[in-house]
């Protein structure tokens, strides 16, 4: 996926695959997407926060993941694709969620919300979609309340033998070819893995985080590090 126009070719993509993405989302990661996200959820919980930003928020499951760990907690879904939104509302509103959770469309780049506003903003496999990493990330800063942290979920880049071998051979050859015969779109999980490629992860992501304005920033690695949660304090 070229640089220029990024942001239009993701949004265009999530929407094409929206009906199917939760299925592939699991089926693809054999389920263990939803042990990362209850990590990420287990360690935003022992903050207490109230107001809470869920960034690339797609169908919603980390935000529906939230509420449910902290159930006190107003949460607001935001994502460019309009589709998966969609998508999203239809899950909130089955299991009784829409007076916690509110689905709106959103630009990471451009938040429309107040300095200082949220706990806490969380992203889960959505950094690496961004247009502009950088500028996306000082969005995030700019609208958390002192003290309050980020929160990413995101792929990176195993290097132990042989975790590193076969998490390579599956995400080029094996993921496009099932996301493809599931999808019907050829593009969604070519781009996957060339994401991922791409995305600056480790020490390397830690010092965007810094960049923008995040102290305390630090990497925990799951699953032989095949994913990373990426925590940082506002301060």
């Amino acid at each position: 996926m070229k640089q220029e126009g990024k942001k239009e070719q993701v949004r265009n993509m999530f929407n094409s695959i929206a009906g199917k993405y939760d299925f592939l989302n699991h089926f693809l990661s054999m389920g263990i997407d939803i042990y990362w996200r209850n990590q990420l959820v287990r360690r935003l919980k022992k903050n207490h926060p109230n107001q809470i930003l869920d960034i690339a928020t797609g169908t919603g499951d980390l935000a529906i993941t939230i509420s449910k760990a902290i159930p006190d907690a107003t949460i607001i879904g935001a994502d460019i694709s309009e589709n998966m939104l969609e998508v999203g509302k239809q899950k909130i509103k089955k299991k009784n969620l829409e007076d916690k959770i509110n689905m709106e469309l959103g630009d990471s780049e451009k938040l429309k919300y107040n300095d200082g506003f949220f706990d806490a903003v969380t992203v889960a496999f959505g950094v690496r979609n961004y247009e502009d990493l950088d500028k996306g990330l000082k969005e995030m800063n700019r609208v958390t309340k002192v003290n309050g942290s980020v929160n990413i979920l995101e792929f990176s880049k195993p290097t132990v033998f042989p975790v590193k071998q076969i998490y390579n051979f599956y995400f080029s050859s094996i993921l496009p070819l099932l996301g493809k015969s599931v999808s019907k779109d050829d593009a969604a999980y070519t781009y996957l893995p060339e994401s991922v490629q791409k995305f600056p992860d480790g020490s390397d992501f830690l010092s965007h985080l810094s960049n923008a304005g995040y102290q305390d920033v630090k990497q925990i690695k799951f699953t032989f590090g095949i994913c990373s949660l990426y925590i940082g304090k506002k301060a």
